[in-house]
């Protein structure tokens, strides 16, 4: 990680700021979910830099990322992801996002440009109306100010106790990133969110859908996707909550690099 980047960019009125393994490889891009950050990603990122140039954003309102007083829907994520592709110079990126992330990556994923090479979806936050509006009203933003109270060493104390099965580091990394969100971000929330199910009927490109055994999306919703979209790859971890990826890391890295190694070789149009 000694040789990894910390870079911003300006886009959309904002300036993103990013991590970024770095080299003359295959870019992916990995999109973390509401109260996370790019530094998140940091175990994934670490299995995965031999072979790919890995880029980290944070979102806006997020880490290290500009907090405008509006623009959080999932458009706007969208938009930023867009503005940093293209300012970056990647080409035909891979896009893995996790829970808010994965929307914003399937969001991206339908635009005329630019070419996303491969989808990777960690249990996106695809939810129907009456549940985004449970969702919305749910206190999650109350909640989220009131860890924004706590000090350091308590907000530790209590996500240990949590998830007490998860790696130190992962915690490490998770309650860092949550302490450094801000409130407004929460108007992700907010319905409507874009109609998933056009989204993924719409997608052309190879794509993985990995969910956990009790999270946002179902088995009987995968397989109700899968029929709208055949090209569409199923994986389920068990023993994973939403955040599967913190839950079961070794299975989660396993599985997306077993999808990443199916796909036809990479050629830079450089």
């Amino acid at each position: 990680m000694s040789s990894w980047t910390i870079g911003t960019f300006g886009t959309n009125g904002i300036r993103i700021q990013y991590l970024r393994t770095g080299g003359a490889k295959p870019p992916l891009i990995l999109l973390h979910g509401l109260s996370g950050s790019g530094a998140c990603w940091g175990p994934l990122a670490r299995a995965l830099e031999d072979e790919y140039d890995v880029v980290m954003p944070d979102a806006r309102g997020h880490g290290g990322t500009s907090t405008p007083p509006s623009g959080y829907r999932y458009e706007d994520f969208a938009g930023d992801v867009v503005g940093l592709i293209n300012g970056l110079g990647l080409v035909d990126p891979i896009l893995l996002g996790h829970s808010m992330g994965g929307m914003t990556a399937a969001v991206v994923a339908t635009r005329s440009a630019p070419k996303i090479r491969a989808l990777i979806l960690a249990d996106p936050t695809f939810l129907d109306p009456d549940r985004q509006r449970e969702v919305y009203e749910s206190g999650l933003a109350d909640q989220h100010r009131r860890f924004l109270g706590l000090a350091k060493d308590e907000a530790l104390a209590e996500v240990r106790v949590r998830y007490a099965r998860r790696d130190p580091e992962l915690i490490g990394l998770t309650v860092a990133a949550r302490m450094n969100t801000r409130a407004v971000a929460f108007e992700v929330l907010a319905p409507p969110n874009p109609e998933y199910r056009g989204l993924i009927a719409g997608i052309r490109i190879p794509t993985l859908l990995v969910i956990p055994q009790k999270g946002v999306v179902s088995k009987e919703t995968a397989q109700e996707l899968k029929n709208l979209n055949p090209g569409l790859y199923v994986e389920q971890i068990l023993q994973a909550g939403h955040g599967l990826q913190y839950d079961q890391p070794k299975r989660f890295e396993m599985t997306v690099a077993s999808f990443l190694r199916s796909l036809p070789r990479y050629h830079s149009s450089l």
